[in-house]
């Protein structure tokens, strides 16, 4: 699928701020506990599973493919965008981290036993949406499992909502609209973890953690 207008814009505005961006997240999951909380869970759920490998797709400076592999898995990280890719070759030099687009992975049909999909798909037009959740289907093996973050929206009415991100246009998404999304492209949820916003929080959105899983072969 050739490079669409929203998503060359995205890199090329996550290329201008790669530097300050790593400096900023390099220790966000530190007073993030449910959020590791939904990592472990993810890593355990793929491990149940198979073991497979894990691609973080949408890994920005690579901080999050590096405490998925504290954890035991083997995992690698795609980003679209160059600079991000960079640094995060430059923090963790022993991890893989790769080029690529959501759109069209440069993945083998069933290599994976997991997807991180960690708030990479709030820049994504809702339009755009379905072929990458398809691509997410296409890599997972069957049994293969999905862990997607996301800013929720506030209306069921409304299941989208565009929102003043510091980086990119990027979008909200209603929990129960993204689950029936995620249905349709064959990913059943498993389950989600919803935070609400805390003081602190620089957004006052809930954040979501969707766990979905590609159906397992039938024996024959």
């Amino acid at each position: 699928m050739a490079e669409t207008d929203a998503l060359s814009a995205t890199r090329e505005a996550y290329d201008a701020v790669a530097a300050l961006y790593a400096e900023r997240f390099r220790d966000e999951l530190r007073n993030r506990p449910l959020d590791r909380a939904a990592l472990s869970a993810f890593a355990e759920t793929v491990r149940a599973s198979g073991d497979g490998q894990v691609a973080d797709l949408g890994c920005g400076p690579g901080h999050v493919t590096a405490h998925l592999h504290a954890s035991g898995l083997p995992v690698f990280g795609v980003d679209a965008s160059t600079a991000m890719v960079a640094s995060a070759r430059r923090s963790y030099p022993d991890l893989r981290f790769d080029v690529g687009s959501m759109t069209a992975l440069d993945i083998g049909d069933g290599a994976l036993g997991g997807v991180l999909s960690r708030w990479s798909v709030i820049h994504t037009p809702p339009h755009e949406l379905p072929p990458v959740l398809a691509e997410f289907h296409r890599v997972l093996a069957p049994g293969g499992h999905l862990l997607l973050g996301f800013s929720a929206s506030e209306d069921a009415a409304h299941p989208t909502q565009v929102f003043d991100h510091a980086v990119a246009p990027a979008y909200r998404w209603w929990p129960d609209h993204l689950a029936a999304m995620l249905r349709r492209s064959g990913l059943a949820e498993v389950a989600r973890i919803v935070r609400e916003p805390q003081p602190a929080d620089l957004r006052q959105f809930r954040e979501v953690h969707l766990l979905a899983r590609k159906a397992p072969t039938r024996p024959a």
